[in-house]
């Protein structure tokens, strides 16, 4: 039977995969701003400092960034802390797409805080000028690691995935484990295959319908075949293109656009409906998948996709 101090360490010891950190059981309490509705979350607000490594630049200075929390399945001093490490977004939007957090915290007792990027949504340093380029230079990997270390702390005391793994590695003395899905850690670092994000995105189709990837493939083929020919008026037309494309590089930033959006089905391939990144169905690679043919015939198409969005 398992004792309460393996009990603490299985849980202290939870090697997590998604822009989640696990802290150990804690004391805490702080003045919530206000109390939306969604998921029993309190949107609340932290004095940050503006810059963590120079004093002399912004002596003391402090920007709000923002958090939410829910207490809803927490026993206080003996659940940990779960800490998501807010990335690229309005940190809603990812609280509000990642129940399975929830799902765990419930079970292991948890306090579950989702904490904003610096510079997104509503944490941003320098207000509504934030991003003009001569107030982008406190946008860093480093300095937003330093804000989760002080607001951990702050918690303790009253960028997705590869920030939470930083985190761990980092702070251990802070950080008991980290969910690290969507990591590319080593392509970052300059080791393993840097085709590797690709590959698996092009395995996630593969398993839901062998025909779907090469029937993807055929269609780049026809694309740029007819690139070489100097056929844009018919890549444009297919495509429904907001203009007609006239060089490499449009036919190239159209490989992008296209890219992008098998890249963006299987990142947001969950088993349930969502609109985090855009209205899709469960398992929306799986659905999309079923519905090729094989024929490869991308451009042959009696329907023409949906124009393509202009001035955006």
């Amino acid at each position: 039977m398992e004792t309460g101090a393996a009990s603490c360490s299985r849980l202290l010891g939870l090697q997590l995969l998604l822009g989640l950190l696990v802290v150990g059981g804690l004391e805490w309490g702080a003045a919530a701003a206000h109390h939306p509705a969604h998921l029993d979350f309190e949107e609340k607000y932290f004095a940050q400092w503006l810059d963590h490594f120079n004093f002399q630049t912004f002596p003391n200075q402090t920007f709000t960034q923002r958090y939410l929390v829910t207490e809803k399945f927490w026993k206080r001093g003996k659940g940990p802390l779960f800490f998501y490490t807010g990335n690229e977004g309005d940190i809603w939007a990812f609280a509000l797409n990642s129940g399975f957090i929830l799902e765990l915290a419930a079970l292991q007792d948890a306090l579950v805080v989702f904490a904003e990027h610096r510079y997104y949504g509503k944490s941003l340093p320098f207000g509504e000028a934030s991003l003009e380029r001569v107030n982008v230079g406190l946008l860093s990997i480093e300095q937003a690691l330093a804000d989760y270390a002080v607001l951990i702390t702050e918690l303790l005391q009253h960028y997705g995935g590869m920030l939470s793994a930083y985190m761990r590695m980092k702070f251990p003395n802070l950080v008991a484990g980290a969910l690290a899905a969507s990591a590319p850690l080593y392509a970052v670092a300059g080791l393993g295959d840097p085709s590797q994000f690709f590959k698996d995105v092009t395995a996630d189709f593969h398993n839901c319908n062998p025909q779907c990837a090469q029937a993807v493939r055929e269609a780049f083929r026809q694309i740029m075949d007819l690139y070489r020919a100097g056929g844009y008026k018919k890549i444009s037309k297919a495509m429904s293109t907001c203009e007609v494309l006239s060089s490499q590089k449009d036919v190239y930033q159209l490989f992008g656009f296209l890219r992008n959006a098998f890249t963006m089905l299987a990142m947001m391939d969950y088993p349930y409906k969502t609109d985090f990144m855009g209205h899709l169905p469960a398992n929306p690679v799986k659905a999309r998948a079923a519905g090729q043919q094989g024929s490869g015939r991308f451009l042959g198409r009696r329907k023409p996709p949906s124009p393509l969005r202009c001035g955006h």
